[in-house]
């Protein structure tokens, strides 16, 4: 009186094929998620497949209108079966996996107070994802190849005797998107979240407990990591903290999951909790240069040109900036009108953002894996002199020569920038 499991991830595999889109008729039915529309074998529909080098038939059969028993058959030639057959099978549980993956809804677990300290979940929601998120495109397309090639890696960890995990440390200035960016990784990855508060854990003892509470396909996330050591917790000891990144029990208890650890900065932060193998990646998340800005006016105003754009570009190059998070409310605020969205960036740059990015010229964006550093710098490096903050009367000098220089040679102004290579980190 129940249905066969193989037959059911057989029959997901099947309607995945890109065979099931070409072919002459199939069903169309709604999916679990808003608007969504799923491509499904009808009765006695075949579909071909292809796997090492075989070609292999699926012909549904039954289950019409008038019900009786569903089947799936599958015919190979006789030359084939041998060579393939097992592996075809065990290639279809494989796939199978990957996409229950995607379909199953995600959590968001927290850990509670008293009496059972326990992990609580809640649905996951969160809409962000790496299409969504400001980031230069070359980091982004760097993040995305290293999760995916994470997720393929199971062997080739343990070929190595190492523990499947990867840990990532995203620092930079409060607003800047790291908690997005968290969301944005648990959605590709198809993750639950763990939201680890480390003020409600009372020792060590309790740290091991929630960390074997966990599941596996996770992000566990600590953060804000630097203020709390900076307090010196009563409960939890310094190397209870560094067990849970990377000791005995994270090898144990850790397979297949991702730590995520934010700080706003980590000068102040003892080198041995970021040490490869504790930290494997350190995402630099700064605040907004023109660049940022401009994906930002895309984003949120679907402006890519705007007569103000040179204004709000030598402004930042003045040494002003603001945080992601504060110009997009802006936009937000005053998306009816891009004109005025940006006339409010404008304002807020000269008053509360004056000297706040007084380090953008020299900033780099990196993306560090272990002690290795892939980084780029932006153009304009020139400008820091001694302790890397330029003075913004000498800026606007050199900033009003060039202008001038420039207009002897042409008959119309450039804007600074204009023509200066980009290199995107």
């Amino acid at each position: 009186m129940q249905e066969n499991q193989l037959y059911g991830r057989v029959t997901d595999y099947l309607n995945s094929l890109t065979s099931v889109e070409d072919s002459d008729f199939t069903n169309l039915v709604t999916g679990k998620k808003p608007n969504e529309i799923v491509l499904q074998l009808d009765p006695n529909q075949i579909i071909e497949d292809n796997f090492l080098g075989a070609k292999v038939i699926w012909q549904a059969e039954g289950g019409g209108g008038g019900g009786g028993s569903r089947n799936l058959v599958l015919k190979v030639r006789k030359a084939d079966k041998r060579r393939i057959l097992r592996p075809y099978l065990q290639h279809i549980h494989v796939v199978a996996d990957e996409l229950e993956q995607k379909k199953r809804e995600l959590k968001l677990y927290m850990n509670v107070d008293a009496p059972d300290r326990a992990w609580k979940p809640v649905p996951f929601t969160h809409p962000s994802t790496f299409e969504t998120i400001s980031m230069e495109s070359d980091l982004k397309s760097k993040v995305k190849s290293d999760l995916e090639s994470f997720l393929k890696a199971k062997q080739y960890y343990h070929r190595l005797g190492r523990v499947w995990k990867r840990s990532f440390l995203l620092y930079g200035p409060s607003g800047t998107g790291k908690s997005s960016f968290v969301a944005a990784m648990a959605n590709f990855l198809g993750y639950d979240v763990y939201d680890l508060d480390l003020s409600r854990v009372k020792d060590d003892s309790e740290l091991k407990i929630l960390l074997l509470q966990t599941t596996k396909k996770s992000v566990i996330v600590i953060e804000d990591l630097d203020r709390y050591l900076a307090e010196k917790p009563a409960g939890l000891s310094f190397s209870g903290i560094s067990n849970f990144m990377d000791g005995l029990l994270n090898s144990c208890c850790a397979e297949e999951r991702v730590m995520v650890f934010t700080m706003n900065s980590k000068d102040h932060v003892d080198p041995a909790f970021l040490r490869p193998g504790r930290i494997d990646v350190h995402i630099h998340f700064p605040l907004c240069d023109f660049g940022a800005f401009k994906h930002l006016a895309t984003s949120y105003l679907g402006v890519k040109e705007h007569k103000l754009f040179s204004q709000v570009e030598e402004i930042f190059l003045s040494g002003s900036s603001l945080s992601p998070a504060e110009i997009g409310e802006l936009m937000i605020a005053n998306r009816n009108s891009p004109s005025r969205a940006i006339k409010s960036v404008i304002t807020a740059l000269q008053t509360d953002g004056d000297r706040r990015g007084a380090g953008v010229c020299g900033r780099r964006v990196g993306f560090d894996v272990g002690s290795r550093k892939c980084e780029s710098g932006e153009p304009g490096g020139m400008f820091c002199g001694e302790g890397g903050v330029p003075a913004v009367r000498d800026i606007r000098k050199l900033y009003g020569f060039l202008r001038m220089k420039s207009s002897r040679h042409s008959s119309h102004s450039q804007s600074f920038d204009e023509g200066s290579p980009h290199t995107e980190g």
